[in-house]
């Protein structure tokens, strides 16, 4: 028997996804204005990184 997700949890899920784009955005803006160098690579691969959790997230929310 499969869990299923309530909707409730769906939505949740969702805002965590949102949280997650806006956070990286800001993280890969900072790093391309701010930063130069190993830390610019540094950041932006981190920023990459949340943005890939929160495109699993999204597509989770959705199934």
């Amino acid at each position: 028997m499969e869990p299923t997700l309530s909707a409730l949890d769906k939505m949740w899920i969702s805002f965590i996804a949102i949280g997650l784009m806006v956070i990286a955005s800001l993280i890969i803006s900072f790093a391309r204005v701010k930063t130069k160098g190993i830390v610019r690579v540094i950041i932006s691969i981190i920023a990459f990184v949340l943005l890939f959790f929160a495109v699993i997230a999204g597509c989770v929310s959705i199934v």
